[in-house]
């Protein structure tokens, strides 16, 4: 750093506009006029530009990196010319790391205790960031950065992730990012993704056929950009956060890195486990004395799987593992751009391997469409099925998930997984910090307590800024995070951050000084059994840091009164942060009424446009269980029309109603497993009337089928028959469109870029019958927990 003293006052931002007193000529000519030249603000001397890489999903015992079976070469890589740090900690969620990690504060303080769709009124929990809190790509672009975001973002409010926003909390408006390329939500289809440019939605540059896959793109233009940055701007450092949303669900990857790992898994999760704390073991990630936590009963042991279903599960962990490897690999082009740029040496480079613990919410059988475990269809996904499937995951056709087994496997070696946030199969993940110019130390491992909210305060740190106490004229509450610059150059340094809660949907614990108290209060792929015991009735457990490394041996009933006093730590950090009330309510928190949050949609009539599209779910009508009507004012030309009229969900499943040689049709499509069609037996006519497909629901229960009746004005033109329906979701990704079809398509009859009408559209609307049958509201909740 240079000893030049910074001319800005930094603490107020954007810095305020001084102009310094003197004499004022009254002409420019007059030799004493003097102004200081125009400088670009820039942060201090020797600040280094950043890159944030936060893979998603991946446990600690995934990565090659860090002993696991997925091989991971550039994570080992910049390991090898940096520090690796096995006591990195995430919330356990997806939302709740990401809003901690951009603001260096606690997931609760800033409103995102669980996830956008659960949100409620109490400030914890409300899915929105207080003005108070800045986030850290703010702070770093009024100070000078260049800032953009790829990938990723999950923490837009539901009532605010319209293509009409508010943008408050979208990256390149509120967030602090002067450019962002990715997509909104909590995971999109690799393949054929929803995608947006700022806050315009755009599609893909290309098609699966052609080649196209969204990690490689999003490497693409991160790669771009930081090259002609550097190229305008040498003097400027970047930020650029890199949040792929590789590897959730769905597991998409070209096909030949799955075939790289043929074979590896034939013999299970259990045997994987123990050669993956071998190898860590190995490698010295873990301590020698580090036991391999047992399996819960919740987790079928491989043996007691079907023989019959085996090859399928080991077909499953070949495609996750593909898709790891190929993820690590866009990242290394984004290392091989900064080196080929010459600026390796002074980037502070964070490679976060996972948001949270592994996904277990792929079933205990996995999913080759994970629709239908949303949709309490698993039992169409039968053995013969899937392996019917087995040579398509992965591919454009699959919508695809895990096992629980691999999940728990890649978790290894502690006990549960993502959303457990009690324990460390929750929250530990493996994290790489590579910085030349400030870490001299190549190949360390640091074992200190660290946490996702320290990241914001070790970048402040390293780039010589200060914490702003004013941002855009707001007081700013403290940064919650310690930073960890303490540590790249002292490996025995005493840890810093040895005070931490933890919390998710009533999975708690707490770390103090190398001691753990935990409490596991729901399983997360149970969520339809009986409710979780009252909070008070949670049994805690108690864990030695320093000697169990993987919580492996409870010393509660040993140790009683060190566990009251961690239980009490607990809750005056909750306390603290604003993590009470708890909350496991389900129905509560699925109404957006009783929940306390805004919805976007009202009444049992929604009045649509042409060109209206990438609409979610949150922004249209729901139609699912029940009678609906949907009417279009159209005009058709001379020569006749084809092409969509309105079309929601994709390939996975969804309805459209389009017209093809002049016919109205409508299709419903069940998971892509049954399409049910409807086609009118007369052409439209010439001119500009109203086309009506009408959906009379049979009632009884949930996911039922109904008859479908088509109309040209008040003629009816068409009948039909569709025998199920999906109960709960028809897509995390797909939309709805008016005059075309984004995304995949629901029926094969056109594709997207065939999808647009050729006639005209004037309006189309939904109308709901009153036969709505209520769907149980744990259902909803497993559902938006499974969509994280």
């Amino acid at each position: 750093m240079t000893s030049t003293p910074d001319r800005h006052a930094r603490t107020a931002l954007p810095i305020p506009d001084r102009p310094a007193p003197g004499l004022t000529t009254y002409d420019a000519k007059d030799p004493e006029t003097t102004y200081p030249p125009i400088e670009p603000l820039r942060p201090p001397a020797g600040a280094p530009n950043v890159l944030i890489v936060l893979l998603d999903d991946v446990g600690f015992g995934a990565s090659s990196a860090f002993g696991g079976p997925c091989r991971t070469p550039t994570a080992e890589r910049l390991a090898a010319g940096g520090l690796s740090y096995n006591r990195f900690h995430t919330t356990a969620l997806c939302a709740p790391t990401r809003a901690a990690l951009l603001s260096g504060r606690n997931h609760h303080s800033v409103g995102m205790g669980s996830i956008t769709e659960t949100a409620t009124a109490a400030p914890g929990n409300s899915s929105l960031r207080p003005n108070t809190k800045a986030p850290l790509a703010m702070t770093l672009k009024l100070n000078g950065y260049a800032t953009a975001q790829f990938g990723k973002c999950h923490e837009v409010p539901v009532w605010q992730s319209s293509p009409m926003g508010p943008f408050d909390a979208w990256p390149s408006a509120g967030g602090g990012f002067e450019k962002f390329y990715g997509f909104i939500g909590g995971e999109n289809n690799q393949w054929d993704p929803a995608l947006y440019d700022g806050t315009t939605p755009i599609e893909p540059p290309a098609t699966p056929d052609e080649g196209y896959h969204l990690t490689e793109d999003l490497a693409d233009r991160a790669c771009n950009w930081m090259r002609q940055q550097k190229a305008l701007m040498p003097d400027k450092p970047f930020f650029v956060y890199f949040a792929p949303g590789a590897t959730h669900a769905p597991h998409h990857v070209p096909p030949q890195w799955p075939e790289r790992y043929r074979g590896q898994f034939d013999d299970g999760w259990d045997a994987l486990r123990e050669r993956t704390l071998a190898r860590q073991k190995e490698l010295g990630v873990v301590p020698e004395d580090a036991q391999l936590t047992e399996r819960h009963s919740e987790i079928t042991a491989w043996d007691d799987m079907p023989d019959d279903l085996k090859p399928v599960l080991a077909r499953q962990m070949e495609v996750y593992a593909g898709f790891l490897e190929h993820t690590d690999h866009q990242v290394g082009r984004l290392i091989d751009t900064v080196e080929q740029l010459g600026v390796l040496d002074n980037t502070l480079i964070y490679y976060i391997v996972g948001d949270n613990g592994a996904s277990a919410e792929g079933t205990m059988n996995g999913a080759f469409n994970e629709m239908a475990n949303f949709n309490g269809m698993a039992a169409l996904e039968t053995t013969e099925f899937l392996r019917g499937k087995l040579d398509e995951f992965g591919s454009p056709t699959s919508y695809n998930h895990y096992s629980v087994g691999w999940a728990w496997a890649m978790c290894t070696p502690f006990q549960w997984t993502k959303q457990v946030a009690s324990h460390w199969g929750g929250t530990r993940n493996g994290t790489i910090v590579h910085w030349p110019a400030g870490i001299t130390e190549r190949g360390g491992l640091r074992s200190q307590f660290t946490h996702v909210i320290d990241v914001a305060p070790t970048i402040l740190e390293a780039a010589g800024l200060p914490e702003p106490t004013t941002v855009n004229g707001v007081q700013q509450s403290p940064i919650e995070g310690t930073s960890m610059l303490y540590s790249f150059t002292d490996s025995d340094a005493p840890e810093r951050h040895d005070l931490q809660y933890f919390e998710m949907f009533g999975n708690r614990g707490v770390y103090h000084r190398g001691w753990s108290a935990v409490t596991k209060h729901r399983t997360p792929w149970n969520m339809m059994g009986p409710p979780p015991p009252p909070f008070g009735d949670d049994v805690w457990e108690l864990y030695d840091g320093t000697n169990d490394y993987s919580q492996a041996d409870n010393l509660a009933a040993k140790m009683p009164e060190k566990l009251a006093h961690l239980q009490r730590l607990w809750l005056i950090e909750a306390t603290k942060y604003t993590v009470l009330p708890l909350d496991d309510r389900t129905a509560e928190r699925i109404d957006p009424g009783l929940a306390g949050r805004p919805t976007l949609l009202h009444g049992s009539s929604q009045l649509l446009y042409p060109g209206m599209g990438r609409l979610s779910e949150n922004s249209v009508l729901n139609i699912k269980n029940k009678s609906f009507t949907v009417t279009a004012d159209i005009e058709v030309p001379a020569d006749g029309a084809g092409g969509v009229i309105i079309a929601q969900g994709g390939r996975f499943g969804g309805w459209t109603v389009y017209v093809r040689d002049n016919r109205l049709r409508f299709v419903y499509n069940v998971l892509g497993i049954r399409h049910f069609a409807t086609s009118a037996d007369a052409d439209l006519p010439v001119g500009r009337h109203q086309i009506k497909m009408h959906f009379a629901y049979d009632g009884g229960g949930l996911g039922k089928g109904g008859d479908v009746t088509l109309h040209h004005g008040d003629a009816v033109v068409g009948h039909g028959r569709v025998e199920a329906t999906q109960p709960m979701v028809f897509s995390a990704d797909e939309t709805t469109d008016v005059g075309y079809e984004s995304g995949t398509t629901v029926s094969a009859d056109y594709t997207t870029a065939t999808s647009r009408f050729t006639g005209r559209i004037h309006w189309v609307r939904i109308d709901l019958g009153d036969d709505e049958h209520d769907v149980d509201p744990q259902e909803r909740l497993r559902v938006a927990m499974a969509r994280q």
